[in-house]
This record gives C-alpha cells, sequence and structure tokens, in this order.
C-alpha cells in the first residue's frame, strides 16, 4: 500500500512525501526503496517514507541516503521500549519520526472507564489493549494519567500528545479524529511545555511495556515489522 500526502518533513511544509505504508514481506526493502527512489528522480515525490517498519528495517532502508525520509509508528506514553529503538534509529539516519495513533486509539484520552462503555460494533473491542483484564489493567494507569491532567488543567489527550511532542522537535504526532472539538483540544497541546518532574511522574506511571494485550489481535501480529 502506496500514498503521497504533503508533510512537514525536515523542517519544511509542504513537500510531498511518499509512503509505503506496510513493509512488504516479500521484496527486499532495499529493492522497494531502490523503486520508490526513482520517482525522486523523475521530480515527482520530494521524500520517501516507510510505515510500521522496525529499526533494523529502517537502517536497511536508508543505509548511506542523503534524502530526509519519514518513518511512521506507533509512538506513544503507553508502550515505550520498541518506540525507543525506532526513534533511535530514525534519528541516526536523519529521518522524522511521525507517529500515528500517539493517544493509542483513544485509550489514553482518558473518556473511557468501563469496557462496556466502548460502542459495540467499535473494531476496538476486538483488540486485546481493551478487553477483559488487559483493559482493567491499561485503565489504572490511564487513571493516574488523569489525575496529572488534572493539575495542569489539561485534557488526558493533551497530556498524551504534550509528551509526545517533548521527546523532540523531530518528531510530528498525526493524531486522529472525527471532530472539530478535539481537532481543536489536539491541535492546543503543541502549548503545553511539560517540566522534568511531569515527564518523570508520566514516565512512572506508564512503566516501560507495562501495558497488556497486543495492539493488533494475535493472528494479525506477524505481519507488523517489529
Amino acid at each position: 500500500m502506496y500514498a503521497a500526502l504533503a508533510m512537514p518533513v525536515c523542517g519544511g511544509w509542504g513537500s510531498i512525501l511518499y509512503y509505503q505504508h506496510r513493509v512488504d514481506f516479500d521484496t527486499p526493502i532495499e529493492e522497494t526503496v531502490g523503486a520508490m527512489a526513482d520517482l525522486i528522480k523523475a521530480g515527482k515525490v520530494r521524500y520517501l517514507g516507510l510505515s510500521e517498519a522496525s529499526a533494523a528495517t529502517l537502517e536497511r532502508a536508508w543505509q548511506g541516503a542523503s534524502d530526509c525520509g519519514a518513518a511512521e509508528r506507533v509512538f506513544a506514553m503507553e508502550a515505550r521500549c520498541r518506540d525507543a529503538r525506532n526513534l533511535a534509529a530514525a534519528r541516526r539516519l536523519g529521518v522524522s519520526l511521525v507517529p500515528y495513533s500517539p493517544l493509542g486509539r483513544g485509550f489514553l484520552s482518558g473518556v473511557w472507564s468501563k469496557l462496556g462503555e466502548i460502542p459495540e460494533g467499535d473494531r476496538r473491542r476486538d483488540m486485546p489493549r481493551f478487553q477483559g483484564g488487559n483493559f482493567e489493567q491499561n485503565i489504572r494507569m490511564v487513571e493516574a494519567l488523569k489525575g496529572i491532567a488534572k493539575r495542569r488543567g489539561v485534557t488526558p489527550a493533551q497530556l498524551a500528545l504534550a509528551w509526545v511532542l517533548a521527546q523532540g522537535d523531530d518528531i510530528v504526532p498525526i493524531p486522529g479524529t472525527k471532530r472539530r472539538k478535539y481537532l481543536e483540544e489536539n491541535v492546543a497541546a503543541v502549548d503545553i511545555v511539560l517540566s522534568a518532574a511531569e515527564l518523570q511522574e508520566i514516565s512512572t506511571s506508564f512503566p516501560v511495556e507495562a501495558v497488556a494485550g497486543t495492539r493488533y489481535p494475535v493472528p494479525h501480529m506477524p505481519r507488523v515489522n517489529d
């Protein structure tokens, strides 16, 4: 799956970024990126991006490359061990990190306190993090996040986005929403500056890899390039 879009890449807005949205396990990544790079040579796109590519795949894809690109990955406070490896690889390569689902598919927004509050038919009900004991364990950490947010006078979603933004200027999160209210709320997070003590408190509330359950149903996980 491929897509072209305008994104802030390497400090400039409006540059056309061409993504491979999932790594093709049947084709060497070097071959894929080589074919995509032909579009740069033809003047049709400015930058290349990879989505859901592991640190090792990023290293192979852009080894020796001079053009800036973007790596789209899940990057949020609730699971940071693997995320940190991908961020480090992106920085070694001069690649911007584009975190999708920085609110954990709404999990970090604090809008739910009980599993039954998630509507029937919502695809999140099929995801292990939103099921049974996993949900109960995870929601306890969200309650801690809500306490920190209340002290700051912001929403839990804004706090979660502020945490992502605090990790570096080379990070451009793309939270999704269908409502103007939440769009405006998300944008306002750029003005929230977290202190070192607050960042440490958030890290303590969300220990590395403490969230229960995989982010996709187990049968789908082998297709994720982690």
